[in-house]
């Protein structure tokens, strides 16, 4: 290995937008995040459904007139 060519590979504090901070090693002293492990929802178990343009209402309209359709199906068939 060649010298005097690689950075310096030393602790590096991270800093999250929640207020969390940890040490790890990197090439940079201080890294700031805008989400880590204890405040994104996968983690924390508090995912929430952001509904933008009713995308949501309109899946579940589509679905309930499905679920009409067929049940209309099924008793014409009984019939």
């Amino acid at each position: 290995m060649r010298e005097n060519i690689h950075p310096k590979y030393e602790e590096a504090e991270i800093r999250c937008a929640c207020g969390n901070t940890f040490i790890t090693r990197s090439t940079r002293k201080n890294i700031q995040v805008g989400i880590c492990d204890m405040c994104h929802p996968f983690y924390t178990g508090s995912q929430k459904l952001v509904d933008t343009a009713g995308r949501v209402d309109k899946f579940q309209q589509r679905m309930a007139k499905t679920l009409a359709a067929q049940a209309e199906i099924d008793a014409k068939k009984k019939k």
